[in-house]
């Protein structure tokens, strides 16, 4: 059985100082607690748990799959506990602390972005005490927000939550479970979507991660994605929407090149020039000419 953040006042109780449960945070939750001097086996969690001490100094003994092992913790301290992870806590002295949780989801997506390999699930190390003033800051910036929501609540938590799960997979990561999964390509209306998007933006700088986010996939997912169903990398595709426009903006007349080049997303009109050249043998000036025959 794994427990919820929720559940664990079952096995550790103490008194609640701090819940952000109530504001949907996604994939992240921070939770704070008194608590007196406890010896207390937990049931595996279903989530990263990361605990960061704020008050109270005391010698902290921790049993997971190994032997006890023993550290003093103070205020600024961090100790990391893996998820699914079973163990035995001992502390001496009252102390205050925060808990920050991460899904195993959460935590994995961001890994298989990172990495660019599709992850199944992270494994983290068994570190009881660590002295890291990032997490620390964290903490006390997500106590904060969880106390006092700020002007884009949403927005800060995300860049905390990616920037949190970024540090622990550099720092904390022990182990990565990767797995392959079954080559399938974007849906029409996925396609649609990207097209209409590209289309709209082909003035300006679009991103890998803009068409991910778009498609709703992770950029490695994307990539792969893209690839079965457009039959090339998503930049070849970008690049064909910016001439097949610039080829119709220049056939139809009566835009400068420059400023044909400028709303394509070319960085100049040689840019354009050479490009166009390379895709249809022909420069633009040549083609405007033919086309302006042709009518």
């Amino acid at each position: 059985m794994l427990i919820t953040p929720e559940q664990l006042p079952i096995w550790v109780p103490g008194e609640l100082t701090v819940d952000s449960g109530h504001d949907a945070w996604d994939g992240l939750r921070l939770r704070g607690y008194h608590y007196k001097n406890l010896d207390v086996p937990i049931p595996p969690l279903q989530d990263y748990m990361i605990v960061v001490y704020r008050g109270g100094e005391t010698p902290m003994n921790r049993r997971c799959s190994g032997p006890w092992r023993a550290e003093s913790v103070q205020p600024g301290a961090v100790s990391i506990l893996t998820q699914a992870e079973e163990s035995h806590w001992h502390w001496k002295v009252p102390i205050e602390v925060l808990h920050i949780y991460i899904t195993p989801a959460k935590l994995a997506h961001i890994a298989s972005d990172t990495l660019n390999k599709h992850v199944a699930h992270v494994e983290l190390l068994d570190v009881l005490r660590a002295d890291d003033p990032l997490l620390r800051c964290v903490a006390e910036a997500l106590f904060n927000e969880a106390n006092s929501p700020g002007l884009g609540e949403k927005l800060f938590v995300e860049a905390v939550t990616n920037h949190v799960c970024v540090h622990i997979l550099r720092k904390y990561a022990g182990d990565f479970r990767f797995k392959s999964v079954p080559a399938r390509g974007l849906s029409r209306e996925k396609m649609n979507r990207i097209d209409a998007y590209i289309d709209s933006r082909l003035s300006e700088n679009i991103s890998l991660s803009d068409l991910a986010e778009v498609a709703g996939s992770s950029i490695y997912y994307f990539i792969r994605q893209f690839q079965i169903s457009y039959g090339c990398p998503p930049h070849a595709h970008l690049m064909k929407r910016r001439l097949d426009r610039a080829k119709d903006m220049i056939g139809r007349g009566g835009v400068p090149l420059k400023l044909v080049a400028a709303s394509c997303g070319f960085s100049d009109q040689s840019h354009m020039t050479r490009l166009f050249k390379r895709a249809f043998d022909v420069t633009p000036g040549v083609h405007r000419r033919r086309s302006c025959v042709s009518d």
